[in-house]
């Protein structure tokens, strides 16, 4: 699915408008997300925009500005711990670390490039300008790649 949500999620205001390609489940998620919202930044702080923020990164309808990628990597973080550690006890939350946005980006990368996605559409869904920028995202694993060999064996279909 093509949204119409903007920027680059860098704190960037709409201004640096360019459409988002999602996937079904967040696609489904972002009717809720948006609830009927015509215009502003979607991430807000919990704060009101102080004086001098630029009128793009404030939600007309709230005044409070956009949330940053700085404090979303936090919340991110914060939220993922025990996922990111699921043998771990609750009470040692304060201990762990959670993802980081930048994992969860290189995850997606590295699932689209097992997936057999070509070094093209990578290299668009990713917004790098570069093959050389891409290549420490799309690093297939072992099992990806026996998959891949396998599925391209021609003794293997010859058997089928």
């Amino acid at each position: 699915m093509d949204g119409d949500i903007g920027g680059s999620g860098y704190g960037v205001g709409l201004s640096d408008y360019r459409p988002l390609a999602t996937r079904q489940g967040c696609a489904q998620l972002l009717p809720r997300l948006i609830a009927r919202r015509p215009r502003g930044p979607l991430f807000l702080t919990d704060r009101k925009a102080p004086a001098g923020t630029p009128t793009l990164d404030v939600c007309p309808e709230t005044g409070r500005a956009r949330l940053s990628y700085r404090r979303a990597e936090e919340i991110f973080e914060e939220n993922t711990r025990l996922p990111a550690d699921p043998l771990a006890s609750p009470d040692d939350i304060e201990d762990l670390d959670g993802w980081t946005l930048h994992r969860l980006r290189h995850s997606a990368l590295t699932h689209d490039a097992e997936d057999g996605t070509s070094t093209p559409m990578l290299l668009a869904r990713s917004r790098h300008a570069s093959v050389r920028s891409l290549e420490r995202y799309a690093r297939p694993g072992v099992d990806s790649v026996a998959r891949h060999v396998a599925a391209r064996d021609p003794a293997a279909h010859r058997r089928t």
